[in-house]
């Protein structure tokens, strides 16, 4: 019983094409549902009908589309009009011609390939990149999926058919050919080869009317080579995101300060003129006895820029030693043995005056105290190169003062002398002649003046010969 059927009716009728095959015997009836003997081809005299034959012809892959000739072959001595393409050497530039293939011309006229460009050189280059370094953009991550979700949407639907149309895409991709032409699809299905086709890097058109209407596929300048993972691969992570994403995330962990293990012993105002000899001398034997008792370490002396000793402390990496060693040589129990041993040092520092105090302290690989026992901010992990800029800061600014006062004591008595300079200055002065004609007749004055007192003082001879001959008489 069919229902909804028009009241006009006056039979029973589907609606679907016939699909009864003709008389000639290589199409099928597509009126819809009707009496019998009322097919197509029913007014048609002969064994042939009034569809198009396509039929494949033999000179070139086209669909020959002629009206209906069987049961008689094709004629192709007249040349094909349906579209061909001519492209570059790497498949990026397209042009559409005509076929032209006949049987007096199979696969049609020779024609000159298209000139790659400047661009085609580019994708050229990118794709030789690629290969030379094995590098897939598509998949550059594990949960990556190198597919739309509408390819994913279909295949999740059509799991077998669509398994099918990527066996042939990765066959075609793996293959040296560059153009490729699928079975006549429906609709739905061709759009799922557009979908694919774009995913893999090829180009696709469709071609031929319906029924024959099929996918062509290219092998483009986009195309380097096929997604590593398959669609079934891809559905299986999709599918693992969702369920994961449905998932409650838990509750962050409460973070816990790091702090950095101490590994070295920090000598704080060393003795002026101590040597690294002396002090490794000074405490030789409780390094050693350090060293034996608890993990092999082996210590380092060095002078810091501060003015500060420190003996750095690492485990020993001969065989020998980590086998003998009681304990295994962590940073833990490095800090546990230098924590042993810093009584005994500071002991011994103080009997002898070595160095003002003894801290534990950490340091890294450039002798940086990145952490000293008692810095809170270190030991909440904030210390570092804030804190050695800090000291380094402090370092600075001490002998900046101690400079600034050694400059104030010199400064003081160099200001009286400056007074005194003034003042014999200010006595020696002499006032300025307002007439210099007058000054220097002046001057002249008091010259001729000098040497005449200066001639008066000196003896003559006549004088000292009348001084002679008196003293005789005398």
């Amino acid at each position: 019983m069919l229902k909804n059927q028009p009241c006009w009716f006056e039979e029973v009728r589907c609606g679907l094409p016939c699909g009864k095959v003709l008389k000639c015997g290589a199409h099928t009836c597509q009126k819809l549902c009707h009496r019998s003997g009322q097919c197509e081809d029913a007014d048609i005299v002969g064994s042939h009908c009034t569809q198009p034959c396509g039929k494949t012809r033999k000179t070139c892959d086209h669909a020959c589309i002629e009206q209906c000739h069987a049961p008689f072959p094709c004629k192709e001595d007249k040349p094909c009009q349906l579209e061909a393409f001519i492209t570059c050497e790497c498949q990026r530039r397209k042009q559409k011609v005509k076929c032209l293939a006949s049987k007096s011309n199979p696969g049609g006229p020779a024609r000159e390939p298209l000139r790659c460009d400047d661009e085609c050189l580019r994708m050229k280059r990118n794709r030789q990149l690629a290969d030379a370094l094995n590098i897939d953009p598509e998949t550059h991550s594990d949960n990556h999926i190198p597919y739309q979700d509408l390819t994913l949407k279909f295949f999740r639907d059509n799991i077998d058919w669509a398994q099918t149309q990527e066996r042939e895409f990765r066959l075609f991709a793996e293959s040296d050919l560059k153009y490729m032409r699928l079975k006549p699809m429906k609709p739905h299905q061709r759009q799922f080869l557009h979908v694919l086709a774009e995913d893999f890097g090829f180009d696709s058109e469709s071609q031929d009317p319906e029924p024959h209407r099929h996918v062509c596929l290219f092998k483009g300048p986009r195309f380097v080579s096929a997604p590593r993972k398959t669609l079934m691969q891809c559905l299986k992570i999709s599918r693992a995101a969702a369920a994961a994403a449905a998932r409650p995330a838990p509750p962050p962990a409460p973070k816990q300060p790091s702090q950095q293990p101490f590994n070295a012993l920090l000598l704080t105002a060393p003795r002026f003129g101590l040597t690294v000899d002396e002090l490794n001398f000074a405490l030789a034997a409780d390094l050693a006895a350090a060293a034996t008792a608890g993990p092999a370490l082996t210590f380092v002396t060095s002078f810091l820029p501060s003015d500060e000793v420190i003996i750095k402390a690492a485990p020993k990496s001969t065989v020998a030693s980590v086998a003998s060693a009681p304990a295994p040589p962590t940073p833990l129990s490095v800090e546990s043995a230098l924590a042993a041993l810093k009584p005994k040092i500071s002991k011994t520092a103080s009997r002898l005056g070595l160095a003002g105090g003894v801290a534990l302290c950490h340091a890294d690989a450039s002798l940086n105290v990145v952490r000293r026992e008692g810095d809170s901010a270190a030991a909440a992990g904030g210390g570092g190169w804030s804190t050695v800029a800090s000291r380094a800061a402090s370092r600075r600014a001490a002998p900046a003062t101690a400079v600034a006062a050694a400059a104030a004591e010199r400064k003081a008595p160099s200001a009286f002398l400056a007074l005194r300079k003034i003042r014999k200055k200010e006595e020696s002065s002499e006032p300025l002649e307002e007439d210099w004609e007058a000054a220097a007749d002046k001057l002249e004055g008091v010259a001729d003046k000098a040497e005449e007192e200066t001639k008066s003082e000196v003896p003559t001879v006549e004088k000292l010969e009348e001084s002679k001959v008196e003293e005789a008489v005398a």
